[in-house]
């Protein structure tokens, strides 16, 4: 059954460009989670407080997301700062929404702590669980805000009370975790780092002249860029007064890009923070080489990214901080504050560098370091890359949120199981047939390249496969006889000549008749070009021992598919697959896989075998070679 999630966000909706005072990571975290999650087969909605009357109840975003605009306060802009007197009525009609629902919700995940307290209040009301990324926790936030922090003190109660009654805490870097249990005392075992990401289909590495031609910016420039929200706690004072420092100092020519504003023109009447940032680039004489390009949409930021040769970032303080992430997918090194989550994801001296919040100069030194040694700013983007990519997709948050909300539920839900023993049990399963799976690739790598050189051989020089098993494994050498005949994966070949072999037509004979059917069939129907296949998921039978020596007999090659603990046949063929382990149902899993690749193999290497004629010119694929036999003197020069 479909399972329905409520994304609690009340300040920050998905709708919302980036760059405003309060659209920031919050807007786009909560966005890409809700799709992603509806592509996994959720039913998601998100709650955001409506802030303008043109905006309708409900909007059918993407196909399994709703975003409900919950009306709670003035339907205008509101400080986040200030809305914490809305959120009783946010609460009442949440609730009230929920209940005239077909299907009541079974997780709420609240974004930020007013959403936190929304939730709270919902799930004593409707018992509904929740979890809860904070985002930035009040007090950090108090410890280097001061009294630049206008959030209400209550904050710091509701937050306590959110730790406590929470089923579980998204911590989004370690010392966001650090942070939960040293100052609200949480519980270590109801926290999960799950961090922020960026999408490989919106961020990607663009050739630098190109991101500068379409961005209009000179192609021989050193280019600096700053991408964030024109707030004091981002530091972008300190990356404007660093920047000077490398042009007076260290007698480098650059320029400095800042993207981020109210308003797609950077107007400083309505943002005042570039009016003060623009004071600052005056008083440090540098204002002719900074570019205030204001808000900018998502579809253009790999321009920007791409066409720096760094990206600077000096927040006081930063819970996660996405620009970094997406900065380095487009392979762009970063210099940031060493702060929070940005120490998490940069490593220092690998993708860029970390620096101390507020000091110009350690930035400067840095940028001027990475210019006076191109080499690294080379090292540092391909190593950024391929971090961004191994650690932080938004598929890869996604996932890890799925299965967070599927452990919470479960826990909540004893009645129907035994929580996380379950679940236990379910991870123990997985875990068993991977490490068997990756046991055997280590293992057969090799052998199996073997195998399919002498198969691809087979069917090239006219021959045929014969194929046969022990009991339980008789469909397998149907499954794979017939992979073989049939088009397994390239459409236009011919079916390949594949004989699957059985006793049951000896069932009524005899042991010693029944035990020797199998090898009957193979002198009967194997020839010196042939290939013979052995399967047995369990020991080796004695009929399934003679066919092995009856193919010895007769000059056919042989490659066995087994089990590990098939000791007794590690010299019945000529090339041995054998499976690490003695579980069947393991066994049966891995050999279907090993038959699957080893077809495919074939398939593609029949299909590009072209060799070159004596004429010169190309003559056929092998699919197309002409039947043909090898002569009695050539078979005698291959034994």
């Amino acid at each position: 059954m479909t399972k329905q999630i409520a994304l609690i966000s009340e300040h920050a909706s998905p709708l919302s460009l980036l760059g405003g005072v309060d659209c920031g990571g919050q807007n786009l975290y909560v966005g890409q989670v809700a799709k992603l999650l509806a592509g996994m087969g959720y039913d998601v909605d998100v709650f955001t407080r409506r802030d303008t009357e043109v905006l309708p109840e409900t909007v059918e975003w993407v196909n399994g997301v709703r975003i409900v605009h919950v009306p709670a306060g003035p339907p205008t802009f509101v400080r986040k700062e200030d809305l914490l007197p809305y959120m009783q009525e946010f609460t009442d009609y949440v609730v009230k929404f929920c209940r005239c629902q077909r299907k009541a919700y079974d997780l709420i995940h609240a974004n930020f702590w007013m959403s936190g307290l929304v939730a709270a209040d919902v799930k004593r009301i409707l018992g509904t669980p929740f979890v809860i990324t904070f985002h930035a926790l009040g007090r950090v936030r108090r410890q280097h805000q001061r009294q630049a922090d206008h959030f209400p003190d209550a904050r710091f109660d509701i937050e306590d009370r959110i730790v406590a009654e929470a089923d579980h805490i998204i911590a989004e870097a370690p010392q966001d975790e650090e942070d939960l249990i040293q100052l609200y005392n949480a519980d270590p075992s109801k926290i999960t780092i799950i961090p922020c990401g960026f999408d490989p289909t919106e961020l990607w590495p663009i050739s630098k002249p190109l991101a500068r031609i379409s961005l209009g910016l000179p192609l021989d420039s050193r280019v600096i860029l700053h991408v964030g929200r024109m707030v004091p706690r981002k530091g972008i004072e300190t990356v404007i007064r660093g920047f000077a420092g490398l042009l007076r100092d260290h007698h480098i020519t650059a320029k400095l890009v800042i993207v981020g504003g109210e308003t797609d023109d950077a107007d400083p009447s309505t943002t005042p923070e570039i009016a003060r940032l623009q004071g600052i680039a005056r008083e440090e004489g540098v204002e002719e080489h900074i570019t205030f390009v204001g808000r900018r949409g998502r579809d253009t930021l790999k321009y920007y990214y791409s066409a720096a040769d760094v990206f600077v970032t000096t927040p006081w303080y930063e819970p996660f901080g996405i620009t970094p992430v997406e900065s380095m997918a487009c392979g762009t090194p970063v210099i940031g504050s060493n702060v929070g989550g940005i120490k998490f994801t940069v490593r220092d001296s690998e993708t860029g560098y970390v620096v101390p919040p507020n000091n110009p100069k350690a930035l400067a030194d840095k940028i001027a370091h990475l210019y006076a040694h191109p080499k690294l700013l080379t090292l540092f983007s391909r190593q950024a890359i391929q971090r961004a990519n191994d650690l932080f997709t938004w598929q890869k948050v996604t996932k890890a949120l799925s299965a967070l909300y599927e452990n919470v539920l479960v826990a909540n839900q004893p009645e129907q199981c035994n929580g996380p023993d379950q679940l236990a049990a379910v991870d123990h399963g997985f875990n068993s047939a991977m490490e068997t799976l990756q046991e055997s690739h280590r293992r057969l790598r090799a052998p199996m390249l073997e195998a399919v050189q002498i198969l691809t051989t087979c069917f090239a020089d006219g021959g045929k496969v014969l194929i046969c098993a022990d009991g339980h494994s008789a469909a397998d050498a149907d499954y794979l006889a017939a992979s073989f005949v049939t088009r397994l994966q390239s459409a236009d070949r011919p079916g390949l000549p594949a004989l699957s072999l059985n006793a049951v037509g000896d069932s009524l004979r005899s042991d010693e008749a029944s035990d020797s059917a199998l090898a009957r069939q193979v002198e009967t129907f194997g020839q010196a070009d042939d290939v013979l296949i052995g399967i047995s998921t369990q020991g080796v039978s004695p009929s399934l021992a003679q066919a092995f020596k009856a193919a010895h007999r007769r000059g056919l090659r042989s490659i066995a598919l087994l089990a590990a603990h098939s000791l007794d046949s590690r010299r019945l063929a000529d090339i041995m697959l054998m499976v690490p382990s003695s579980n069947r149902q393991l066994v049966e899993e891995v050999h279907l896989i090993v038959m699957h690749v080893m077809c495919g193999l074939v398939d593609e290497r029949l299909a590009s075998d072209v060799r070159p004629a004596k004429n010169g010119r190309t003559v056929r694929t092998m699919w197309e070679l002409p039947r043909r036999r090898r002569t009695t003197a050539g078979r005698a020069a291959r034994k």
